[in-house]
């Protein structure tokens, strides 16, 4: 079935799955770094999965994308996240941000950047994606769209309220 045949209210359970997920999911194999996409509530629900999984040994690192400075909050969405990745015991020198970026498009641009001074691309071989499941499929994408060909990705879904 293609997308611009679905009637989204005939849609089965089954259906809406496997539009959004089939052919992303985390298959547990480790990584070089952990991925964090910003949102406004990241801190709260994104950050604790990204450091169950760097304490898992998943990974050796974990990048913070996001620069959007959200209401009621002094910092942006990057920074946000990793302080409180630091008080959930990530040191701070396992832990890189991309503070620039506004939407998921500029996260992945950004972070290239992020990635290749601190890594280099081409040590890359595999990335650990943190999102909530509504964001994972427009994560995939636009990562497989503007990312190096030879990365693969592991897609670990956070619970975002």
């Amino acid at each position: 079935m293609m997308i611009s045949e679905c009637n989204p209210g005939q849609l089965s359970h089954e259906q809406i799955t496997a539009l959004l997920y089939k052919g992303i999911s985390d298959d547990g194999r480790p990584g070089d770094c952990i991925f964090v996409f910003g949102s406004n509530k990241g801190a709260k629900y994104r950050v604790p999965a990204a450091v169950q999984l760097y304490k898992d040994g998943r990974a050796p690192m974990i990048l913070f994308s996001g620069g959007t400075i959200w209401k009621g909050q002094p910092l942006p969405e990057a920074l946000m996240m990793k302080e409180r990745a630091v008080e959930l015991g990530v040191p701070a020198g396992q832990i890189l941000v991309e503070q620039e970026s506004r939407h998921t498009k500029e996260n992945v641009l950004a972070s290239l950047l992020v990635l290749d001074r601190a890594i280099s691309l081409h040590g890359i071989r595999r990335i650990l994606i943190v999102t909530s499941a509504y964001h994972m499929r427009r994560a995939y994408l636009t990562l497989k769209t503007y990312m190096p060909s030879w990365i693969e990705y592991s897609m670990c879904a956070a619970e975002d309220a």
